[in-house]
């Protein structure tokens, strides 16, 4: 968190609703509600292999995090998202000025897709390239970073990124892990040997997460050393802005909630997404496919930025209307939008203080 402020922003999404709860005229702003991302920022959009339901395959760009979904107003995220650019500045190479002008055109793609339904046109070039680069990924790039060759077939290669998983959780991973498949297909469409696992590791990732419970399951595959799966179960928790919303009713599991608004949001949904239990952990898993990555903030083209605004804008402006349950009335207006540039200005103003002070201590 202390690599930069979009970095304490990132792994802060308590702060952030804490802020909003404090000062209730910063939580205020135009109508609309529905499933939110909950940590809209930036670094929440990225590409990553996507299943229609129908056996038809393809690689997209979305959003790619709802593990703080929650049902809540569409100006939170909106907010959020717009913090994440102003804080971001030191990535993007962007002075205070060109922030706020990108506020303006994210606003510019957000709005008509929330409130009209007007999809986001064809990717911009940072979008294109990255789509371009993560299709010429192979299965075997995937397994060669993460895995190492045995005498029986492969294993997670122990160091940063994969630990021994503690002997007391070894079987119940692999019980999890078969839990999870049996909900996934019941009617048992996919061969079970695919399913045989052969590692189990703890993974770690992310910045918010980091230290949640996060088991790496490596499977048969398709039987060639080169066609193991790879699984990611992440447990997860109650959502930061619970804290003002309060618990969400109904009997599901946190995972299950994480599941129903990534299929609710997005028109292509990642693959073998699937919850399932271990103790008291609720896991979403998924499996993991070489095709995912983000953007590199760092390499992007000032002249590219405002493009992509917009696009980043639509897609999250399509996500809030596919989980719809209130869509605004009417359009946003020009005086809303501005105000929520202004409330992502003083909440971010808050934010570097808290991101210098931290590092002050660190």
């Amino acid at each position: 968190m202390t690599a930069s402020p979009l970095g304490y922003l990132r792994g802060a999404a308590a702060l952030f609703y804490e802020l909003l709860s404090d000062h209730p005229e910063l939580a205020a702003g135009p109508d609309g509600e529905g499933w939110l991302v909950g940590d809209a920022h930036l670094e929440n959009f990225g590409a990553f292999r996507s299943a229609d339901g129908h056996g038809s395959e393809a690689v997209v760009f979305d959003v790619n995090d709802f593990d703080e979904a929650i049902v809540g107003p569409f100006r939170w995220d909106v907010v959020r998202l717009l913090t994440s650019v102003i804080l971001g500045g030191r990535e993007l190479g962007s002075n205070g000025k060109q922030s706020v002008l990108l506020c303006s055109a994210i606003l510019e793609g957000y709005v008509p897709a929330l409130c009209q339904g007007h999809v986001a046109k064809s990717p911009p070039p940072p979008v294109r390239r990255l789509l371009e680069k993560v299709e010429r990924r192979t299965h075997k790039d995937l397994l060669d970073r993460r895995t190492e060759s045995t005498a029986t077939g492969r294993r997670f290669v122990r160091g940063d990124r994969y630990q021994d998983l503690a002997p007391g959780l070894v079987s119940k991973a692999y019980a999890a892990f078969d839990r999870y498949v049996e909900r996934l297909d019941p009617a048992h469409v996919q061969p079970r040997e695919h399913f045989v696992v052969e590692d189990v590791a703890f993974r770690i990732a992310g910045t918010g997460s980091l230290g949640v419970l996060r088991i790496a399951v490596l499977t048969r595959g398709k039987g060639e050393i080169d066609s193991r799966w790879i699984f990611d179960m992440k447990a997860e928790g109650q959502p930061a802005a619970a804290a003002l919303l309060g618990e969400t009713p109904g009997q599901e599991t946190s995972a299950e909630r994480v599941l129903r608004a990534t299929q609710a949001c997005l028109a292509h949904p990642p693959r073998m997404a699937g919850t399932t239990q271990l103790d008291d952990y609720s896991l979403f898993v998924r499996r993991l496919l070489p095709q995912e990555d983000k953007l590199d903030l760092t390499q992007m083209r000032a002249e590219e930025l405002p493009e992509l605004a917009r696009y980043l804008g639509a897609l999250l402006g399509s996500v809030h209307r596919r989980g719809a349950t209130r869509t605004p009335p009417a359009t946003w207006s020009a005086a809303e939008q501005t105000l929520l540039t202004e409330h992502a200005i003083v909440i971010a103003g808050l934010h570097e203080a808290a991101y210098l002070a931290l590092c002050k201590t660190a």
